[in-house]
C-alpha cells in the first residue's frame, strides 16, 4: 500500500495545467467523449426505444444532442454545487482561486462547447434551420471558456457556478424525450415540467448571484483579469439575465400548459395552439 502512494501523487503532479500541449488535450478529450456518447446515444436508441425509429433523421439528431446535454448537465452541476456550496478554496477567494479540478472541469467543458457548435451548425447546415437563441448560447459559452483557458489569471469560482446553469438540462431532455413518445399527459412528465421550471428559475437567481459576486469584488476583479473578458463575460452575463433565461422560463411554463414541440412542431399547428382555435373560426367565415 505504501509504494503505491507516491505514483499516485506523481500521476496528479504531472497535469500541469499552465501547458497548452495539457489543456489542448484536454479539450480534445471533452470534443471526443461527448461526440462518444452523441454516438452511444443514437445506437442504444436504436436498440431499445420504439420512439426513436419513428423519429426523422432530424429530430434523431436532436434526440441524440438532447441526451449529449443531459450528461454534461449532470457534470456541470455536480462541479458548479461544489464550488458553490462545499469547495473551501474557490469560495474563500471567489476572483482568483483556482483548483485543480476546476481546470479538468473548465478544459472539458470547452471541448463540450466546442462539440455543440459543430454539431449544431453542421445540423443547421445540413437541415436548413437555425435556432439564433441556441447558437447565441453556445457561441458565448464556448468563447468564454477558451477564454477563461487563455486568460488564465481569472479565478474558477464564477466559472463553474455559471456551468451550474446548465442545471436545467437534464430535466429539459427528458421532457422532450417524453413529449415525442406521447407521454406528455402523464403524471411524470407534468412532475418533470414542474421541476423544469423551477430549474429555471433557480437559473435567474444564480445569475443575480454572480452579478452581486462580481459587483462586491470588482476591484479584485479588474485588476486580477483582462479588460476585454470581463466586457464579454458581461455582455453574455447580460444576455442570460435579460433575455434568455427569461425567454426560456417563459416557453417551458407555457409548454406545460400547452404541451408543444417547439423545435419540430408545424407553423400551422403552433398558431392554433396559441390562438385557441381561432383560426378555425375564421375559416368558418
Amino acid at each position: 500500500m505504501l509504494t503505491d502512494q507516491p505514483s499516485k501523487i506523481t500521476l496528479q503532479s504531472e497535469m500541469d495545467y499552465s501547458l497548452w500541449e495539457t489543456c489542448l488535450k484536454l479539450i480534445a478529450a471533452g470534443f471526443f467523449v461527448y461526440l462518444g456518447i452523441f454516438v452511444f446515444c443514437h445506437f442504444i436508441s436504436l436498440l431499445l426505444c420504439v420512439t426513436y425509429h419513428g423519429l426523422s433523421a432530424k429530430e434523431k439528431v436532436f434526440w441524440d444532442l438532447s441526451a449529449t446535454r443531459a450528461v454534461f448537465g449532470v457534470q456541470c452541476t455536480v462541479a458548479g454545487l461544489r464550488a458553490l456550496l462545499v469547495d473551501p478554496v474557490l469560495t474563500a477567494d471567489k476572483i482568483s482561486s483556482q483548483q485543480d479540478w476546476s481546470w479538468f472541469t473548465i478544459l472539458t467543458a470547452t471541448g463540450f462547447f466546442l462539440f455543440e457548435n459543430v454539431a449544431l451548425h453542421t445540423s443547421n447546415y445540413i437541415f436548413w434551420t437555425c435556432d439564433v437563441f441556441l447558437a447565441v448560447h453556445h457561441f458565448f459559452a464556448f468563447l468564454g471558456f477558451f477564454g477563461a483557458v487563455i486568460y488564465s489569471t481569472a479565478g474558477h469560482y464564477l466559472a463553474m457556478v455559471t456551468l451550474l446553469l446548465e442545471m436545467s438540462t437534464p430535466f429539459t431532455c427528458i421532457s422532450w424525450m417524453l413529449l415525442k413518445a406521447g407521454w406528455s399527459d402523464t403524471v411524470f412528465w407534468k412532475i418533470n415540467q414542474w421541476i423544469m421550471i423551477h430549474m429555471f428559475h433557480c437559473r435567474m437567481v444564480l445569475t443575480y448571484h454572480i452579478w452581486w459576486v462580481c459587483l462586491w469584488y470588482w476591484e479584485i476583479l479588474i485588476s486580477s483579469v483582462a479588460y476585454v473578458y470581463i466586457a464579454f463575460f458581461f455582455t453574455a452575463l447580460g444576455l442570460v439575465t435579460v433575455i434568455l433565461n427569461p425567454y426560456w422560463t417563459h416557453k417551458k411554463t407555457y409548454q406545460l400548459l400547452t404541451p408543444v414541440d417547439w423545435n419540430f412542431e408545424a407553423p400551422s399547428s403552433l398558431s392554433e395552439n396559441r390562438n385557441g382555435g381561432m383560426d378555425d373560426k375564421k375559416k368558418k367565415h
